[in-house]
């Protein structure tokens, strides 16, 4: 069977080197004890930077394509990181977290890849669940303009976009700031 018929879409891609690390974490203000979860992980470029930054915090690392998966368990074990634990999962199923468990959830450049897909309204309303009370839902995405890299401009969400769809999970904009050329973190809280 060929493994490569089953990769997710950007399965691979990262846009942590598109951020400015910066603005990033210092717009994300995590405690050193955060329990994060890195939604759609890939290869883990977030999650190994969140565990460098969180020396007493733990990273949950999920995504589709096990390759991702193993790189980042490679990685992680070689820089001596045992707080991140990698599983494959699919969020338009389910997330394999306890509910109000997690302190952040970071979704990187896929909830596009969500709405594309229809797992968005599953994956959202999975976030929501495992969130703490006083969570974070933390979202990358394109602009929605023509610019390379990134995905094409009509799957791109804007930030009223993003906003209205998360809006309808019980998640208010807490921040919009721009963290790289073309690229937006909006935070949001839960009711």
């Amino acid at each position: 069977m060929n493994q490569d018929a089953f990769l997710p879409v950007a399965a691979g891609k990262s846009s942590f080197d598109l951020i400015d690390p910066a603005r990033f974490f210092t717009t994300l203000a995590l405690p050193p004890d955060a329990v994060v979860l890195d939604l759609a992980c890939g290869p883990g470029h977030y999650a190994l930077e969140l565990a460098r930054r969180l020396p007493r915090g733990r990273v949950h690392a999920l995504d589709l394509w096990p390759e991702g998966l193993r790189q980042l368990r490679t990685a992680a074990a070689a820089a001596g990181f045992d707080r991140i634990q990698a599983a494959v999962a699919d969020a338009g199923r389910g997330l394999p977290l306890k509910s109000a468990s997690i302190d952040l959830c970071l979704a990187a450049t896929v909830v596009h890849d969500l709405v594309v897909s229809g797992a968005a309204q599953t994956a959202l309303a999975e976030i929501a669940r495992v969130l703490k009370p006083d969570g974070i839902f933390a979202a990358v995405e394109f602009e929605k303009v023509a610019s390379e890299p990134g995905p094409p401009p009509r799957i791109r969400l804007a930030p009223a976009d993003l906003e209205a769809l998360a809006g309808g999970h019980g998640f208010h904009r807490r921040r919009l700031e721009p963290v790289g050329d073309h690229l937006y973190l909006m935070l949001f809280d839960h009711d």
